[in-house]
């Protein structure tokens, strides 16, 4: 069964940095944005194949938000 997750990437100069904050440790890296990725998704349905279809449901409902903003400083 498909199921929708959110990811978080980021890049630093080592590379990408991706996680998915429902699901927590789940998390990887990589050299590429497409690395990452496929880590990350990878990652992401192995994680998923450990919990019950309950669990699933209770960890993907949680309702995460997201903004971006300007702010100033000094």
């Amino acid at each position: 069964m498909p199921y929708k997750v959110n990811v978080i990437i980021e890049k630093d100069e080592y590379g990408y940095y991706a996680f998915c904050p429902e699901l927590e440790g789940c998390q990887t890296q990589g050299d590429t944005i497409e690395e990452v990725l496929a880590n990350v998704k990878e990652a992401i349905e192995l994680y998923l194949e450990t919990l019950s279809d309950d669990e699933i449901k209770q960890l993907l409902s949680k309702e995460i938000l997201t903004t971006s903003m300007e702010v100033s400083v000094g």
